[in-house]
């Protein structure tokens, strides 16, 4: 068997950031650290002994390893008893689409609420003692972040810190905390850390019997920390005054599909701007995308107990209160979302995996025909072993040239607002990005159509479209 080290893994650009490879090795008493890198991205770094060293832990345990098991292999030892399984949903026993009809749980969340009101129920039948969810952080600036995971205890800390978290977020020292403090944990995280985290069960037992429960966040890229620095520059706010940033905010004026960006700066003020009229807010362009991202093949967090995201398909994508879509997959959760409807505090009704398929669609067509694309071409260092086989030949050149820009588009975004942020000339980037963009927008919204492209490129104007999600053609991305 092949065998990796965390530099092979960085190297390579596939390290999503997760940390799971830093807490392994803490429990081990070894030296290391997640640190962003010049790009924003967070990064596992320590002495060079452990840095460089190949080891069987290591590529068993890293999500994006060859050698490391995939979501099918783990689903199967997960949830052995599902009745069905689906090329898209993964294995599952139910799925709903809805709200919580309890409390103010939908308006606190950027959805339908359904991902805090599942953690704060299993903390009031007493089956968890604390959930590892990402929280803002009290003092960003002097924290270096504005987001970092943390685990509640009440109710109270985890309602608080509902909301969505477009920011890369790491789980070392939450896991630490786990195997250093005896008790009974769920994890709340997207689907790339969902998976880490089982791998990491499935070689430490100390983890796997106090992650009882891990709740996944549908997913459709890992932004860099430079996104928030780019919305700053186009709010024109000094970023070192903002205090408390929230990217999705609930406005009745807008259809829950149409997000609009507010800071909170350090003096008591607001600013917002809706992400339309972002130079990089089209998320599905790809802008700060981690570059691991191209290389992920799970929307849905296939390997979590219950998963959750937003319903991109009408009716629902224009009710600006939010809906999530539920994928559950444990006898217990589905009795759980049951029992919750029974009693009125969750207003939802079942689907099947083809209506969660669809509400996804984007993102799934971005995770299977476009990476089965994206493996046709050379890799840099160790090269990716997906569920999804290269496939160079179903793409329409069409697609294949969207799917080119893309990639391009992401990792132009890293590289050129470093060098506008070294030379402090924001215009640089920002000049590129919309013009790019507009040009991405012609080929993906119309087809190809080089008259609408060249149009939207002389006027740098945002696509005339029906409104629809940010992520575009990524589909929906974290939400809590």
């Amino acid at each position: 068997m092949n065998l990796f080290s965390p530099r092979d893994i960085v190297d390579s650009g596939l390290c999503i950031g997760c940390g799971i490879c830093v807490a392994q090795s803490r429990r081990k008493n070894m030296l290391s650290s997640m640190r962003f890198d010049a790009y924003g991205n967070l990064k596992p770094q320590g002495s060079s002994g452990w840095f460089k060293q190949k080891s069987e832990e290591f590529s068993a345990i890293c999500p994006f390893s060859p050698v490391a098991e995939n979501e099918n292999e783990l689903a199967v030892k997960l949830f052995p008893n599902v009745p069905i399984s689906n090329v898209a949903v993964g294995r599952h026993n139910a799925n709903f689409v809805g709200y919580v009809a309890e409390d103010d749980f939908r308006m606190q969340g950027s959805s339908g609420g359904m991902v805090t009101w599942v953690a704060v129920e299993l903390l009031r039948r007493g089956l968890v003692d604390g959930i590892a969810h990402v929280v803002a952080s009290n003092d960003p600036q002097n924290e270096g972040r504005y987001f970092s995971y943390r685990i509640s205890r009440s109710e109270k800390e985890v309602r608080m810190s509902a909301r969505s978290r477009y920011y890369p977020v790491e789980l070392s020292e939450v896991l630490t905390t786990i195997a250093e403090v005896p008790g009974r944990y769920a994890i709340i995280a997207i689907p790339c850390m969902i998976k880490a985290v089982h791998l990491l069960r499935n070689k430490d037992p100390l983890y796997q019997e106090r992650i009882r429960y891990t709740l996944g966040l549908f997913c459709g890229h890992m932004k860099s920390a430079r996104f928030v620095e780019s919305i700053a520059w186009q709010m024109k706010v000094p970023v070192k005054e903002i205090n408390r940033v929230e990217f999705r905010q609930k406005s009745q004026d807008h259809p829950a599909n149409w997000y609009s960006a507010r800071f909170q700066l350090n003096d008591g003020s607001i600013v917002n701007k809706d992400w339309w009229n972002l130079s990089d807010g089209d998320w599905g362009a790809g802008f700060f995308m981690n570059s691991s991202c191209n290389f992920c093949d799970d929307v849905v967090a296939e390997t979590a107990d219950i998963s959750f995201g937003d319903a991109w398909v009408e009716p629902y994508s224009s009710d600006w209160k939010g809906t999530n879509v539920v994928v559950v997959r444990t006898s217990f959760m589905k009795e759980l979302i049951l029992d919750g409807i029974t009693k009125g505090q969750l207003q939802l009704q079942e689907v099947n995996a083809r209506f969660v398929a669809q509400t996804q669609a984007a993102g799934l067509r971005q995770r299977r025909e476009g990476l089965a694309y994206r493996l046709t071409w050379a890799a840099h260092g160790v090269k990716p072993i997906k569920r999804v086989r290269p496939d160079a030949n179903k793409p329409a050149k069409a697609r294949k040239i969207i799917y080119r820009m893309r990639y391009y588009m992401a990792k132009w975004s890293h590289r050129l607002f470093w060098l506008s942020r070294k030379i402090q000339w924001p215009f640089l980037y920002l000049f590129w990005a919309r013009s790019v963009a507009a040009i991405y927008h012609g080929m993906a919204y119309n087809k190809g159509d080089v008259v609408g492209m060249v149009k939207r490129y002389r006027g740098f104007k945002k696509p005339q479209i029906t409104p629809k999600s940010p992520e575009g053609d990524f589909g929906s991305v974290v939400k809590q």
